[in-house]
């Protein structure tokens, strides 16, 4: 008896003697898993936002009105929203490699064939139904399952950091889009960008993501490892989350996960309308098309500084009371965007509105981890999603008719701006401290300040 007792402390020992989140090869693998998840999303992410661009010039050669690409482009945030509570099933059920990864190779060979786009009713099957689907299963909504599952003390800052590959993407990819664009078509470009996927995000998703810390004979960042015939304990000695449950569906009879979809869904009208008419809008307020997309990938580059402030931040001081002060933030850009002379309010808007375009994504999934778990985290972050892109296609649709009727996009942008109004105040109104398993903690060191919301 009194050897296994002290071989037990022997190992106990051993293994306190490494760092919190450093292993025996020098590093924590889940910064390795999370490069390669920002790396995803600088791609399938940029690639997708680099449609703006793509607007006139397709329009003009196949002689498409606003409103027909509109309802195209609607009907792929329809398709990827409706697929994204599948796609986030699949993850729970199968692990983030394998969705990743099938999904990345869609998404590269149909990109390629959008070079082969003669009519409206090809680029919907193309791009509206199979490449929103694919998409979607190489999103923030896989990513952020993937990362929750690697990281606990500085999730959120870890979301974040993925999300900003995204916005690092759309900083990079949108005006190297236009600059391809303008030196070789827009054929050429999407054969450009549909290689990259396929040669260098594919390969690095699959070689690299694991899908969870034991995997790698890890646990999630900050945790020691197991003492070998010791039960293991939840993270920070983490008891269950008052609102955990089996089943997802469980989740939709409390209050947060409605607060969270409701706000997301305008966030997602606020962010698609932008993503596809705002280039058109500066062109048409006087800016050239490489001007205009310059500012599009500025607001894309502050994207990046914003969503990893957020993050850090909300990991200290708490995530709603930062979600709805950025709703807030964004309701304003969109102000000075319709009320601003012309390219003033351009370039003003991709400045306030780059620091909280993004951000408030991994806000809206880590609190959904926090609050309702691990176990169906993929299911819940895909329904979220599902009505964040219904949001979406709804803006982007509006945009193109009431620009065809009025022809201007004045009107359009002022209605997705009012309803920020609403997205803050279901923010401010969850009670985090109340369900937040952050708040449920025994003994953590970094649980939140005292007066954090």
């Amino acid at each position: 008896m009194l050897d296994s007792v002290e071989r037990e402390l022997q190992a106990t020992l051993e293994h306190y003697s490494l760092t919190p989140s450093v292993r025996k090869n020098g590093i924590f693998y889940g910064w390795i898993v999370l490069g390669a998840c920002f790396f995803t999303l600088f791609v399938s992410t940029g690639v997708r936002n680099g449609l703006g661009v793509f607007v006139v010039p397709m329009s003009d050669e196949l002689e498409w009105t606003r409103t027909s690409l509109s309802v195209a482009i609607s009907i792929g945030m329809l398709v990827n929203g409706i697929s994204q509570p599948f796609l986030g099933r699949i993850f729970d059920r199968f692990g983030g490699r394998a969705v990743i990864s099938a999904s990345l190779s869609i998404l590269g060979v149909c990109t390629l064939l959008l070079n082969y786009t003669h009519s409206l009713w090809y680029f919907i099957l193309i791009f509206s139904i199979v490449m929103s689907i694919a998409t979607g299963g190489a999103s923030m909504v896989t990513i952020h399952s993937l990362l929750a599952r690697w990281f606990w003390h500085k999730r959120g800052m870890a979301l974040s950091l993925g999300t900003a590959g995204g916005s690092a993407g759309a900083l990079v990819l949108v005006p190297f889009t236009n600059y391809l664009i303008l030196a070789a078509g827009w054929r050429v470009t999407w054969t450009l960008l549909g290689g990259m996927i396929l040669l260098l995000a594919l390969p690095l998703a699959f070689l690299v993501i694991k899908d969870d810390p034991s995997d790698m004979g890890e646990t999630p960042d900050g945790e020691p490892k197991p003492v070998p015939g010791r039960k293991a304990t939840k993270p920070g000695h983490q008891r269950n989350g008052p609102l955990e449950a089996e089943s997802w569906r469980d989740s939709y009879r409390t209050p947060p996960i409605w607060q969270m979809s409701s706000a997301y869904f305008v966030c997602g009208m606020t962010t698609a309308i932008i993503s596809v008419h705002y280039v058109p809008f500066a062109i048409d307020r006087g800016l050239s098309s490489s001007t205009a997309a310059l500012a599009f990938g500025l607001m894309s580059g502050l994207n990046v500084l914003g969503v990893i402030c957020a993050g850090a931040i909300s990991d200290r001081l708490g995530r709603k009371y930062l979600l709805g002060t950025l709703y807030a933030v964004r309701g304003l850009a969109y102000a000075m965007l319709i009320l601003a002379p012309a390219s003033l309010g351009i370039w003003v808007f991709a400045i306030i509105a780059g620091f909280s375009w993004v951000a408030t994504a991994p806000l809206t999934s880590s609190l959904t981890a926090d609050i309702y778990g691990l176990k169906n985290i993929g299911t819940l972050n895909g329904m979220s999603t599902f009505a964040h892109q219904i949001g979406g296609a709804l803006s982007v649709l509006m945009g193109g008719v009431l620009y065809d009727w009025l022809g201007a996009y004045d009107v359009p942008f002022a209605i997705a701006g009012v309803t920020l109004a609403g997205a803050s105040v279901a923010a401010f109104s969850i009670k985090e401290r109340k369900y937040s398993v952050r708040y449920q903690v025994a003994e953590a060191p970094q649980a939140p300040l005292p007066h954090a919301g």
